[in-house]
């Protein structure tokens, strides 16, 4: 059985668990609830009513978060010739080609996403085995295997709060939305573009209730249940 602290404890009885709050409230609550010492990042779960053995029941995409994710990224990308000089001048934290591949074999993987051009593929299908567990491999489904010319905006796009999610085995989603020291105007522009990012990426096999339950929760904080069906309508401005 899973012990709390105390910190835990009275931020939760803050938290009534039979409520599903409105998105604006529950923003609020889990902001309130934080009691981290270190800015802890806030984020969604979602149940949705899929099943990802399906693969017409894959949940999946993209996010451009309109006020970022409060997160320093580092970016790595596999690219030769003018596509290596091209991220090089967007501001890529690591670019190559074989030295690059042979160091990840090696384990090292000190980057938090890997962007790759077509032609480097063949090479950097070798690294599955490493990156595939870690989510870093790049894939036309993530928008992370681009051609030479798009490495500048996509680079740019990951440095404003470019998220990917995945619906995972059991069925839920994960997202992050930012940190709690993001006002509540910030994490509900965010929260809005992830929920019309999902309904977006409704695949065709889904049936019934696409979206479940949601809740918010900050890093070692108590969940809030929102209203699903409120924080499905969220669009972006």
């Amino acid at each position: 059985m899973t012990s709390h602290g105390k910190k835990y404890l009275e931020a939760k009885k803050q938290v009534n668990p039979t409520q599903q709050y409105t998105p604006e409230e529950a923003i609020k609550l889990v902001k309130g609830t934080a009691f981290t010492k270190f800015d802890s990042t806030v984020e969604v779960h979602l149940r949705m009513g899929v099943d990802p053995r399906h693969a017409d029941q894959q949940v999946r995409g993209v996010v451009l978060l309109p006020s970022g994710t409060g997160k320093t990224v580092r970016i790595l990308v596999f690219a030769e010739g003018d596509g290596a000089k091209l991220a090089e001048d967007a501001g890529a934290d690591f670019v190559g080609s074989d030295e690059l591949v042979n160091k990840i074999q090696g384990g090292w993987t000190d980057f938090d996403m890997a962007i790759a051009t077509p032609s480097m593929m063949k090479k950097v299908g070798r690294l599955g085995r490493v990156l595939g567990p870690r989510g870093l491999m790049p894939s036309p489904k993530a928008g992370t295997i681009v051609e030479d010319d798009d490495l500048p905006r996509v680079i740019q796009e990951a440095r404003q709060g470019r998220v990917e999610f995945k619906v995972d085995k059991t069925a839920n989603l994960h997202v992050p939305l930012g940190k709690v020291s993001f006002s509540e105007d910030a994490l509900m522009a965010n929260l809005s573009a992830v929920m019309e990012a999902i309904a977006r990426a409704k695949p065709s096999g889904a049936k019934g209730v696409y979206i479940k339950r949601v809740t918010l929760a900050s890093t070692m904080g108590p969940g809030v249940k929102l209203d699903a069906n409120q924080a499905a309508q969220l669009r972006t401005a």
